[in-house]
This record gives structure tokens, sequence and C-alpha cells, in this order.
């Protein structure tokens, strides 16, 4: 690896006073500091002690089901979303972690990881990987078979997602259209095929997390920086203000059009205004050298994602 920093870098990020601060991605807390230090290591290594990654993976299948009409006649669909989510989750972190481990030693945040520490063997964690992936089989055949198709063939974007920081300044473009795939997959089982709806709520969700991804990403710029990992947030350097509050701009512009396929009444426009002022507050509060308030931030989409979810409530569910 170059130890150089890489040109694109924004050069006050070198180290210094502004820095910024950064949180382990590892954490002993909850649930997983209760378990047996034989099993908590594949804890962590799913990130089951960080659930904010799941919930941004099952929001967008929550948005469709509920946009399409579903959310009270499909709310099983909803559930196994939801568990499909938490074992996909899992499982894309692991992959991720196998593939990225000797990065992942080289960046403060991410050093506890249990691959990159050793506190996992890499065989053990390809067979928790396959044990994951079965779970989210047991899902897959709980739906139709056009929803299946759909679902399926996120596996090929999801293998090459760990690749994307190699090889461009936009990881986070890679990330939004995986973490987005649920909104197609529930579309597509609630509504019966993709439609106009279900493709612009997708589009919509990608630039949502491009925005919080990036915001995620102000944590490890410096130490990315310095190990020649790419990031938006590297890329657009003291501009990522600014990039956020745009991502999310056309986030909440697409997702408008999604509601506007459902329902063409400008007051079901409304049922956005919560949503768009949570995400508003986020980019105007944002400090690019405040790796701790970003971080709070980026958790915050949690909330963003049931404002969303009610909104599509309101304008799906048939009057």
């Amino acid at each position: 690896m170059n130890a150089a920093p890489t040109p694109n870098a924004d050069p006050s990020l070198a180290g210094g006073p502004n820095a910024a601060e950064t949180t382990p991605d590892s954490e002993h807390r909850g649930l997983v500091a209760m378990l047996p230090r034989g099993l908590r290591g594949f804890a962590l290594l799913a990130r089951f002690d960080r659930p904010i990654g799941w919930w941004l993976l099952f929001w967008p299948g929550a948005w469709a089901v509920a946009l399409a009409g579903g959310a009270v006649a499909r709310w099983d669909l909803i559930l196994w979303l939801l568990v499909g989510a938490i074992a996909m989750r899992g499982a894309g972190c692991v992959y991720n972690d196998i593939v990225d481990r000797d990065l992942d030693a080289s960046v403060a945040r991410t050093r506890n990881r249990p691959l990159a520490s050793g506190a996992v063997s890499l065989r053990a964690a390809w067979v928790w990987l396959l044990l994951l992936c079965l779970v989210g089989l047991i899902v897959l055949v709980q739906l139709r078979l056009p929803a299946a198709i759909v679902s399926v063939a996120a596996i090929l974007p999801v293998a090459a997602y760990p690749f994307m920081k190699r090889i461009t300044w936009w990881p986070q473009v890679w990330l939004g259209l995986v973490f987005s795939w649920a909104a197609l997959v529930g579309w597509t089982e609630a509504w019966g095929s993709l439609a106009a709806g279900g493709a612009l709520l997708y589009a919509g969700s990608i630039f949502w997390v491009v925005g919080y991804d990036t915001v995620y990403a102000i944590q490890d710029r410096e130490d990315d920086a310095l190990v020649g990992i790419r990031s938006s947030a590297l890329r657009m350097g003291r501009h990522v203000r600014g990039g956020v509050g745009v991502c999310y701009a056309l986030a909440i512009v697409l997702w408008a059009a999604a509601l506007w396929q459902v329902r063409a009444d400008p007051l079901a426009l409304a049922a956005l205004l919560p949503v768009a002022g949570h995400l508003a507050w986020q980019v105007v509060t944002l400090r690019p050298d405040d790796g701790t308030g970003a971080l709070a931030r980026f958790r915050s989409n949690r909330f963003a994602g049931l404002l969303m979810f009610l909104a599509c409530v309101v304008v799906g569910t048939p009057l």
C-alpha cells in the first residue's frame, strides 16, 4: 500500500486537531457482551452489536410493500423481509471482512474486527457465512417466483461490492445499488410486477444510501487516505456537506415521483415533509471534522427510514 496521502484527498485531513475521531467498529455491548467468548466473535463478525445496518437494509423493502398497498395485508412479508435483512446484512459483513481482512488491520476503526484481529479464523468465517446464507434461503422460498428471481439477481452486485473501494472513488454508489435492492423485491412481491413506482423508490433509495454512507465514511477519511482506500467522502473533500445535501435532495425528488405514481395528488407529497425535514437537519448540522457527530447522524437514518415508511403507509394504503 502507498503510505502517502492520495492526491485527491482534502489536505486538511492529514491529521492534527481537525482529524475526525473514530469509533471502534466492533463493540462489546448489549446482548452481544453477554455471549460466551467463543460465540461473541461470530456475533461481532456479523455486526449483531450494530443493528443500524440491518435496519437500513430492511427499510427500502418495507417502504415498497407499504407503498404497493400491502402494509396491513402483507404484514407477514414485512416480517420476512426483516428476518432476511438481519441474516443477509450479517452475511454481507462476514463476506466483506473476509475480503478486506488485510485492509481492516490497517484502519484504526476496523483493526479490532474478529478476522483482522485473529479472534475468528478464516475457515470458521466461511462456515458462518454459509449458515447466514441458509437463513436467507429460508426467506427466499417464502417469495413468489418473480420476486425470488429479483432477489437472487442481487448476488453479483453484493459479491462485487467489497472490491469497489479499490477501483472507484464512489463505492457508496455501489452500496446504494445493493442496500436498496429490497425495494425491488418488496415491490415485485406486493405489486405482482416491477412497475415505475417501485423503480423510482429504488432509485431514490440509492441516493439516500450514498448520502448516509458518505456521512459514515467521514470517520475514516484520514486512515482511508493513508492506506489508499477510496470513498465519496474523500472525493468530495471540503464539499462533503453539500454533496450529501445533493444526494438527499435527489432522494426526496425521486421518492416524490414514486408516491405520485401511486396517488397523483399534491397532498400525498406532504407525507414526505417529515423525512425531508430530518434529512435537512442532518445536512445543516453535519461537521466534516467531527467523526463522532457524523456517526450520530448516520445512525439517525434508522429514524429517517421509519419516517419514510410512514409516508408510504399513508400514501399506499387504500382509502
